[in-house]
């Protein structure tokens, strides 16, 4: 992997690991905040909060900015975020950091995954946005169990402050390896210019299709642990093994869906997300015995991943003269995608239809998303690319050329 690829994968471990370690957490944290655990859930909220403001915010703010000063920008005000949750003394203070750390979250990713896809030839673009995407599903995978493990054990600002050293990590690797590229390689006319690629209607099919595909993965993720231990009888033990192999799934379906998209986008992106449909469905019936259970997690982290890293490349080609915003706009869709799967599927639960309901929604949501998809390509075939325009494309590729 590229120096330039691996300093941005080690800010996404760093970013994936701040988000959902303090799930395994929030035990510890409620008791030395003097809070009940319901409360204490209120800073995983503070964080997808601040993620979804700031992702339009910052990267609206930095449309005329040199790119890798705005990586080196983000990465910072994330790692004053995970220090100032360190240092917070009481639960308003750490809601407040918290909103702080998530606020880089989708503009890093966003203006991350462009970088990564101009340091690529033409042709492996998809491939090295999956490569970046990488840390955030190893972070899954090591990051989030080695941090829940060392807060339980050392006291959960630990786990934090252990976030911030990675963190402090990839700001000196962006540094050193990551190439300038001046904001007009990147369309670079400024927050009007951004403002009108983000409203084509190609560009917001592609982030209607993020907000209801991916809404399917965490309809059941956010109640795998319920799952394990009340249908598969697994006991709690267990649980931090299956998310891990959520992670490993993940990161399967990253190494494999890059080179997928960079042969063939629009039906990699449909093909994820009819073999995400169909994970979610077995899902009911595998959920039941904890090896099957095991293996449809597995299966459920692969073609969950699989959706992410095509309709990043989708939204980014569609706005290809002026893609920044649209880029970290689409992750703004993805944790809408999180908090509308996890609000539908507890809708099921609450309804007495059992721990299997929300699987059964995520096939629904899953489908809904294929259905924009298809609709989106029909009118790619059918006329002219709101949004997407090849004049555009061309624009963005000889800037390129110049930031190369």
């Amino acid at each position: 992997m590229p120096l330039a690829l691996l300093a941005l994968a080690v800010g996404a471990f760093a970013i994936g690991t701040t988000e959902f370690v303090i799930m395994g957490l929030l035990p510890e944290v409620a008791t030395d905040l003097d809070v009940p655990v319901a409360t204490a859930g209120y800073l995983i909220s503070a964080y997808a909060g601040g993620v979804v403001v700031g992702a339009p915010l910052l990267t609206a703010l930095s449309t005329r900015v040199p790119r890798k000063a705005v990586l080196l920008i983000f990465m910072g005000l994330f790692l004053l975020g995970n220090v100032a949750t360190v240092v917070a003394p009481g639960f308003g203070t750490v809601f407040a950091a918290r909103v702080l750390a998530g606020l880089p979250h989708g503009a890093f990713f966003g203006v991350g995954a462009l970088v990564a896809a101009h340091t690529a030839r033409p042709d492996r673009r998809a491939t090295a946005v999956a490569r970046m995407f990488l840390g955030l599903t190893v972070a899954n995978i090591v990051g989030v169990p080695a941090g829940t493990f060392l807060g339980q054990l050392l006291g959960w600002r630990v786990a934090f402050l252990a976030v911030a050293a990675v963190a402090a990590l990839a700001l000196v690797g962006i540094a050193l390896f990551v190439p300038r590229m001046p904001a007009s390689a990147f369309g670079g006319g400024g927050l009007r210019h951004e403002l009108s690629a983000l409203g084509g209607q190609q560009v917001l099919l592609g982030l209607t299709t993020a907000v209801f595909g991916f809404a399917g993965v965490f309809a059941v993720y956010s109640y795998i642990s319920p799952m394990m231990t009340e249908l598969a009888g697994m006991a709690p033990g267990g649980v931090p093994f299956v998310l891990a192999l959520f992670g490993t799934g993940m990161t399967i379906g990253s190494l494999v869906i890059g080179p997928l998209a960079d042969r063939a986008l629009r039906p990699t992106i449909h093909g994820a997300l009819v073999c995400l449909a169909v994970v979610l469905a077995l899902f009911v019936f595998a959920v039941h015995h904890p090896w099957t259970a095991a293996i449809a997690v597995l299966a459920l982290g692969a073609t969950g991943s699989a959706v992410v890293t095509p309709l990043q490349v989708l939204v980014m080609n569609k706005a290809a003269a002026a893609p920044s915003l649209a880029s970290a706009s689409n992750h703004s869709a993805f944790n809408l995608a999180n908090a509308g799967g996890a609000w539908l599927g507890g809708v099921g639960i609450s309804m007495g239809l059992g721990y299997t309901s929300p699987a059964v929604i995520g096939v629904v949501l899953a489908l809904v998303g294929l259905g924009v998809a298809l609709f989106s390509a029909s009118l790619d075939r059918s006329g002219p690319r709101a949004g997407g325009h090849p004049e555009g494309a061309r624009e963005a590729e000889s800037g390129l050329q110049a930031a190369q």
